[in-house]
């Protein structure tokens, strides 16, 4: 097939001890899935349904680049967040089927011009601007499953310049990953090759240009990075 400009190229991901890559066909985060998270930020988590946004597939920087400090905002805040990516998809997945449609797990951050979305917030606009920005999504290598059990404890953890930021256990998600499959999957026909940032506990605040960070989910991923 033939296009009247250059195609861009596919953004992908690496994978944990493979030549092979993982490539990105959509970025879907879940919002306020860590109560004390919610709470910090001064809203009420919601069981009935969760709270879904989006970034652009090539907002993923990977293979240990540097992150580059965005335009138009004076307050970058960092959210660490287990990441799931999937093999496989379709609408309507019911829970009981939902983990069988991931390849695997990973760590990442969900960068957020917080200043954006206060201001979008406070004049009850939609807040993409705050969240889908380039170079938005750092991300660690996908552990694929092979005979990796799906996780329900593991520690999921930021560093900023060595310094602690935030930590928790993932069994303290509000939604489990199989149910925001499900939730997921109601709204939007899943593929192979979606991300999905399942959410970030409390402890987010501003990144700096010179900051350095590390992201881990205990014995599935880490990397790390710097702002530049």
């Amino acid at each position: 097939m033939s296009y009247v400009i250059p195609a861009p190229s596919v953004a992908s991901v690496p994978v944990l001890d493979s030549a092979l890559r993982f490539p990105v066909h959509r970025i879907y985060c879940v919002g306020r899935n860590y109560a004390d998270h919610a709470k910090e930020m001064g809203a009420e988590v919601n069981r009935s349904q969760p709270t879904f946004f989006m970034k652009p597939a090539d907002a993923v920087v990977t293979d240990g680049a540097d992150v580059p400090y965005p335009s138009a905002t004076a307050d970058l805040h960092h959210e660490v967040e287990m990441v799931v990516a999937l093999h496989s998809g379709g609408r309507d997945i019911a829970v009981a089927q939902a983990l069988s449609h991931v390849f695997g797990y990973a760590v990442g951050l969900d960068l957020t011009r917080r200043d954006l979305q206060a201001a979008a917030k406070a004049k009850g606009m939609p807040w993409d601007i705050a969240k889908g920005f380039d170079a938005s999504a750092p991300i660690s290598a996908i552990r694929p499953l092979g005979e990796q059990h799906h996780p329900e404890h593991a520690d999921l953890a930021l560093l900023v310049n060595g310094e602690p930021r935030q930590r928790t256990d993932i069994a303290q998600m509000v939604f489990s990953v199989a149910e925001i499959i499900h939730e997921l999957s109601k709204l939007y026909e899943l593929a192979a090759g979606d991300l999905i940032f399942t959410g970030t506990p409390a402890g987010v605040a501003a990144l700096q240009r010179g900051d350095t960070f590390e992201a881990t989910l205990g014995g599935i991923a880490t990397f790390k990075g710097r702002i530049v």
